[in-house]
């Protein structure tokens, strides 16, 4: 049994999850014509906690039920992963990268986001208002503009030739080059 942890703890090449999720989008349509996706998932859980008269929030969403079991495994299986599966190594990242982080003073690369930056201090500052309240509300409206997320455009859109969801996917991928190389840097030399 301690074989098979130590097989699961280990660091698995990013093709494993994108070959799992790539199976899961057929499994999907060919088990009962489902569409892959995370952020519909909050109307649904809004839909069935929020008795309110709203329109959007007017439709049967106990067919969706089967989504918020999958956010649950997802949520369990990430509970799990951290706790009990997780990597007591550093973090493992290009050299390169560690010495533009440390540039900017991101120096504590033990954890998958860097405590420089996340942590309650930095919260209640202008880097914390930007990186927090501002991007959050940009991923969440950007999210709904488009009419999903990332994984439903990118993943079931585009496996079903969606042309709205090729946009979509384009213009996700410009913002996070942007994003990556411009405004994130910026932000960090705040």
């Amino acid at each position: 049994m301690s074989n098979l942890i130590e097989f699961i703890r280990q660091p698995w090449h990013w093709s494993v999850a994108g070959v799992l999720i790539g199976l899961t989008v057929p499994a999907l349509l060919i088990l009962g014509n489902k569409n892959f996706g995370i952020s519909a998932n909050l109307r649904h859980i809004c839909a069935a906690c929020l008795p309110a008269n709203i329109p959007f929030f007017k439709y049967d969403w106990k067919k969706e039920a089967w989504n918020l079991f999958f956010i649950g495994g997802v949520v369990i299986g990430g509970f799990i992963a951290a706790k009990f599966l997780s990597d007591p190594n550093d973090v493992q990242i290009s050299p390169s990268l560690a010495a533009s982080l440390s540039q900017y003073g991101i120096t504590d690369l033990s954890n998958m986001v860097p405590s420089q930056l996340f942590n309650w201090s930095t919260l209640f500052s202008l880097k914390g208002l930007f990186f927090f309240v501002v991007g959050g509300f940009l991923v969440g409206f950007g999210t709904r503009y488009a009419g999903g997320c990332t994984s439903g455009h990118a993943i079931s859109g585009l496996s079903n030739l969606q042309w709205p969801s090729l946009v979509a996917t384009i213009c996700f991928m410009v913002g996070g080059f942007i994003s990556a190389n411009l405004i994130v840097p910026f932000l960090l030399g705040l």
